[in-house]
C-alpha cells in the first residue's frame, strides 16, 4: 500500500468509532499463458518501449523479472499496472530470452 492510499483511508468514523484498515488482495490480472510482446511510442515523445504483458505474477515478481530483462538488455525500464517496460525495441532479444525460461510468447502490432 502506498502512502498516498494510506492518507486517504478512513481510520475514525463518528458512527463507527475506530475503523481498522482492510487488507486488500492484489488484484492480479488473469494470463491466458502467453506473454504479448509489443512496441509503444504513444505518450512518449517519440521514444518506443517495449512492454511485455501477461505474465499472471504479483508485482514484486514481476520486478525481480523486470531486473533480470534490464540486465539482459543492458537498457532501463519499469513495471506499471502489470505492465514490463524495457526502453528501445528490445522484441527479439527478450522473445528468445522468454523462450529460454518456457515462456509463450505473442507479438502484439506490427
Amino acid at each position: 500500500m502506498s502512502f498516498k492510499d494510506q492518507l486517504s483511508q478512513l481510520v475514525y468514523s463518528t458512527d463507527q468509532g475506530r475503523i481498522e484498515p482492510e487488507d486488500i488482495a492484489e488484484d492480479i490480472p488473469d494470463s491466458d499463458g502467453f506473454v504479448k510482446i509489443r512496441r509503444e511510442t504513444k505518450g512518449r515523445k517519440g521514444k518506443g518501449v517495449t512492454c511485455l504483458s501477461g505474465f499472471g505474477l504479483e508485482e514484486s515478481e514481476l520486478k525481480s523479472l523486470c531486473k533480470e530483462m534490464k540486465k539482459h538488455c543492458g537498457v532501463g525500464g519499469s513495471v506499471k499496472d502489470y505492465v514490463i517496460e524495457i526502453q528501445g525495441d528490445q522484441r527479439d532479444k527478450l522473445e528468445a530470452w522468454l523462450k529460454q525460461r518456457n515462456y509463450k510468447t505473442k507479438r502484439i502490432g506490427g
